[in-house]
């Protein structure tokens, strides 16, 4: 008889409430170049709420264990694996180059032990624990690229950030103030935006009570069509929908609106003059490479950020974590410890 494992299972699309915790899931056994983990630290990211709800064009291979984030200990190394050992803490690049993302198009985090290619790992200083190091990939890996590998923002910027309590939004604050920038956090409500202070935002704008695009126009003036007075020198803009119009009109001349994503809508309302006429630069960014990993997994190390953890749950409650991510009611990263 095969070994099981307690693993989160997502067999058919819906709400949340789909989601149950099975206690006999088949645990993973080591292919070839395959390395068998035992999982200390998996956390969510927005995307396994599409994930659950189901996306168009993404036919996810069900059942599957979802969660993106993972760190943990190698358990066992498959035929072929070499520079691994069993006990090595590891954190783990969720992208499988031949099969997608794990926690979707195979299975990830949310389980007792998970099985991932030996290439996808990446060694743990001794100074990041395991909950640290599964806040980091998909969300601080995103930011990480967007704003250091892609080098767009410079000491002295003025950084507006929308979504800024969410994982991706951390990591833009704490990683925007690192290189020197004047940051402006939006989120909504008193208690996000005093958690953005509190790690560093040198502004923050309770989006549920103003318009942030008027308040930024009020706080750094409109932007000048014929000088390069007024407006915000970056704005990240990663929730599209209603806000991307809005965000258009507070970037000042020659500014840049950078795009990792569209948690509110991908398909937004439009205005092509603003970008002309301002000669607005759209930097678009994708996913997160090794380099970014490492990179991060030093400044963690290092005491230079510190990665935001709302909650560490356990497995029993994960579904409960998902959904304050789905509701916008998390501060930084949902971790669980299955």
């Amino acid at each position: 008889m095969s070994a099981t494992m307690r693993a989160m299972v997502l067999r058919e699309h819906g709400d949340l409430d789909v989601l149950k915790v099975e206690e006999t899931y088949p645990r993973p056994v080591a292919g070839p170049g395959q390395v068998v983990l035992r999982v200390r630290a998996s956390s969510f990211n927005y995307h396994d709420v599409f994930t659950v709800k189901g996306m168009p064009g993404i036919k996810v291979p069900m059942p599957v264990v979802i969660g993106l984030d993972l760190a943990g200990e190698v358990f066992e190394c498959g035929e072929g694996v070499s520079g691994w050992e069993a006990g090595a803490r590891v954190m783990v690049n969720p992208i499988n180059r031949q099969k997608g993302l794990m926690g979707e198009m195979l299975d990830g985090g949310m389980a007792e032990y998970c099985v991932c290619n030996a290439d996808q790992l990446i060694r743990l200083p001794a100074e990041v624990s395991f909950e640290t190091a599964a806040s980091l990939p998909v969300a601080y890996g995103t930011a990480h690229r967007m704003i250091v590998t892609h080098n767009t923002i410079k000491k002295g910027d003025v950084v507006m950030i929308l979504g800024a309590s969410g994982g991706v939004g951390t990591g833009s604050v704490l990683l925007a103030k690192k290189l020197g920038a004047h940051v402006v956090a939006c989120a909504g409500g008193p208690e996000k935006c005093q958690a953005m202070l509190d790690i560093g935002a040198d502004e923050a704008v309770d989006y549920l009570a103003v318009d942030f695009s008027k308040w930024a126009q009020e706080r750094f003036g409109k932007p000048q069509r014929r000088s390069y007075e007024g407006g915000v020198d970056v704005l990240i803009n990663y929730t599209g929908g209603d806000t991307w119009t809005k965000g258009l009109r507070i970037v000042k001349r020659g500014g840049k609106v950078l795009v990792c994503g569209a948690t509110a809508g991908f398909d937004p309302k439009e205005d092509l003059r603003f970008i002309w006429t301002f000669e607005l630069q759209i930097i678009g960014s994708n996913s997160f490479y090794n380099e970014d990993f490492d990179s991060l997994l030093a400044m963690c190390a290092s005491g230079e950020i510190k990665p935001l953890i709302d909650k560490v749950l356990p497995l029993d409650q994960a579904a409960e974590g998902l959904a304050l991510i789905r509701d916008r009611k998390v501060i930084g990263k949902v971790v669980v410890t299955p």
